[in-house]
Order: C-alpha cells, then sequence, then structure tokens
C-alpha cells in the first residue's frame, strides 16, 4: 500500500550513495505499487518536483531521476491506488501546497478516507486539493492547523505540539504515515510501518527513512508506533510519541479543545 523514501543530510547526497535505484524497483517490480511515482527534492533555496501516475519501475524519466538527483533533502513516493483507485497525476504523491510563507511538500502511505468528507465541510481556502486522494486531503488538514501556529523555520513546542496532535486524531481514522517537509525540516510520522537508518561522521550526518528498509537490513530501526521524528540536515532535532486510538472511525476533525 504505496512507499516513502525520505532524506535530510548536512551535506547533498550523490545518488549512487542512496538506496534511490532499489527503491524505483518496488514501483511495479519488486513491489506492488505501480500506480504512479513522485519525487521532490531541494536544490538550493527552492523545492522541485516530478511525478507521473506511472509505474515507477518503467518509467525512463524516474529513472533518469534517479541516478542524477543530488541534494541534501528528498521526499519520493511509490503509489498503490487505494482512496481513489484512479491513477491520475493530481492523484500522484507527493503534493506541494503553502503555508505560512513557505512550501510545504507531503507523501502519506496508508488510508484515512474519512478525513475527505470533513475537511472539504470546512472549505479551507487556504489548501485547495489538486486531487481526490484522501492523502492530500489530510495535508490540507495538517496545513490548516499549522496556519495559526508556525511562525517561522524552527522547531519551537508550539506548531510541533500541534502537528502531533492532529497528526494521533487522522491517524486514529486508519493508517496514517506521512513524510512533510518545510524545505528544510524532513518531519516523518510513523504510525504502524515506517524505518530509518541514520549515519554520521565526523564531517556530515544524515538520515534515510523509508517505509522498507533497503540494502543493509539490519542497520534500519522501525519507528515506535505514533512515533513522529524531526530532522534538520541529517540531525534528530525533536521526537514526539503520540498514541493514535485503534481506528476509531468518524469523528469532529474540527474539535481543538484536546490541542495544545
Amino acid at each position: 500500500m504505496c512507499e516513502l523514501f525520505g532524506l535530510s543530510s548536512s551535506q547533498p547526497q550523490a545518488p549512487g550513495d542512496l538506496p534511490l535505484v532499489e527503491f524505483r524497483t518496488h514501483g511495479g517490480d519488486k513491489a506492488d505499487n505501480p500506480d504512479g511515482w513522485g519525487i521532490a527534492w531541494r536544490y538550493g533555496q527552492d523545492l522541485f518536483l516530478e511525478k507521473e501516475p506511472l509505474p515507477g519501475f518503467s518509467s525512463a524519466r524516474f529513472d533518469r531521476l534517479v541516478q542524477t538527483v543530488e541534494s541534501s533533502l528528498i521526499v519520493a513516493h511509490l503509489r498503490k491506488a487505494r482512496w481513489p483507485p484512479v491513477n491520475t497525476l493530481g492523484n500522484t504523491h507527493p503534493f506541494i501546497h503553502a503555508c505560512c510563507g513557505r512550501q510545504w511538500v507531503f507523501a502519506h502511505n496508508g488510508m484515512v478516507p474519512d478525513v475527505v468528507a470533513t475537511e472539504s465541510a470546512l472549505c479551507n481556502a487556504s489548501c485547495l486539493p489538486d486531487g481526490q486522494t484522501d492523502s492530500e486531503f489530510a495535508f490540507c488538514h495538517l496545513l490548516r492547523f499549522l496556519t495559526d501556529h508556525y511562525q517561522t523555520p524552527g522547531t519551537d513546542d508550539d506548531w510541533i505540539g500541534v502537528l502531533s496532535a492532529v497528526s494521533e486524531k487522522i491517524a486514529s481514522l486508519g493508517k496514517f504515515n506521512f513524510l512533510l517537509s518545510d524545505g528544510k525540516l524532513l518531519i516523518a510520522y510513523g504510525h504502524d510501518r515506517l524505518h530509518y537508518q541514520e549515519s554520521a561522521d565526523a564531517g556530515s550526518s544524515s538520515v534515510v527513512i523509508a517505509t522498507e528498509p533497503m540494502g543493509d537490513k539490519a542497520s534500519w530501526t522501525p519507528f515506535a508506533a505514533g512515533e513522529l521524528r524531526i530532522y534538520l540536515d541529517g540531525v534528530r532535532v525533536r521526537q514526539v510519541l503520540t498514541h493514535p486510538a485503534p481506528s476509531a472511525g468518524r469523528w469532529n476533525l474540527d474539535e481543538q479543545s484536546d490541542l495544545p
């Protein structure tokens, strides 16, 4: 059910140093994720995004990118279309939307279809989905809460507390593993299936995050259920453990009484 790939590093990473080539094989060859691929990366101060509603494994465009993209921040996704079961460009991850004067990129693994009706009813003009996926509606819902709390890039308690609380609530609707970035931070939420691989030496630090371990599988660590990890330049700067209720069903996402 889809796969995620993320990178945060203190230095741009050459393609040969990353398992992106292996990740690409999960897009319809070694894993059943044939309904789209996408990759967002930072170059300079800008975020770039390329994606197609086609199998990543057979895409010449994706093949070129995984062998040429050199960056210190990457968010990539392979899609298995389920909600909705339609593979269009608008439904292909990652998604990019503006919030708080910055561009944010988001990719999701799992299913939280109840969030669609709730977010639609709120008429959130600040974030209008381009597609029909529950993933993009959940992304817009996260940004709606961040709008009033995120001031400048950083790791202050206010907006991270809000992000953690809203992520926990959305996760209670189903399965909600995601990668999120404001162009500087890499934010990863592991609800039930996400792994990380950290490395550091005297000159650099990096973390790779993925749904499934690749390469030396023993060097990967699974996220705790409901764990939020935030990285800046490859270094973990915040960690929060949430406690999603098990598939609680429909609830009012707009209730903020228990948010920090």
